[in-house]
């Protein structure tokens, strides 16, 4: 039982200490990022930081590796009203419980290299996963040809990062309404 919870605040640390170089990264670009001001950002100790990385490079160079949360539980979901409002609560989850929203947004309109890894771990996958259930509902006949999956990811990913820009936070009720908005359109 200690051992995972042990684990659980490990991982807890881990994104604190990936949410606060992120933060630095996006407003202040790389050079800025040090590990002082991840500590003051995070809450985390320097001497946590320091016991986990031996500097701001292998910090930086061990964040690209960084395994961010998945659910393969997801991958082979029937395409049903009530799973995709599912997968759009698991993909708040896992945004929130790992990049953060607010950096995803960033992310994505950054050309920064530096961001390109977590593009691949973070944000590729999920949006995978939606297609591939698109694709299995439209095999199903019961979503109809032709979904622009990227355009509809695109779409999910920008109400996220309004919500939490404009509210702070996303409330439970964003994958409900978000599924209502969705399920119109691509129902066969």
């Amino acid at each position: 039982m200690t051992s995972q919870r042990g684990e659980k605040t490990r991982k807890e640390t881990d994104r604190k200490i990936m949410q606060a170089t992120l933060e630095i990264a996006m407003t202040k670009g790389i050079g800025g990022i040090s590990i002082e001001e991840i500590a003051r950002r995070s809450g985390v100790a320097k001497t946590t930081i320091y016991r986990r990385y031996e500097n701001t490079s292998d910090l930086l160079s061990k964040m690209s590796t960084l395994e961010v949360s998945s659910s393969p539980e997801l991958a082979d979901l029937e395409p049903t009203r009530d799973n995709l409002e599912l997968m759009m609560r698991k993909m708040v989850e896992r945004f929130v419980s790992g990049i953060g929203v607010k950096a995803v947004g960033i992310i994505l309109s950054s050309e920064e290299a530096f961001f390109q890894p977590l593009v691949k771990q973070a944000i590729a996958p999920e949006e995978q996963t939606l297609e591939s259930f698109f694709d299995r509902g439209v095999q199903a006949g019961l979503f109809r040809s032709g979904i622009d999956a990227k355009f509809l990811f695109g779409t999910i990913l920008g109400s996220m990062i309004a919500c939490e820009a404009l509210a702070g936070a996303i409330d439970d009720g964003w994958p409900a309404r978000m599924t209502n908005l969705l399920w119109p359109t691509i129902v066969a």
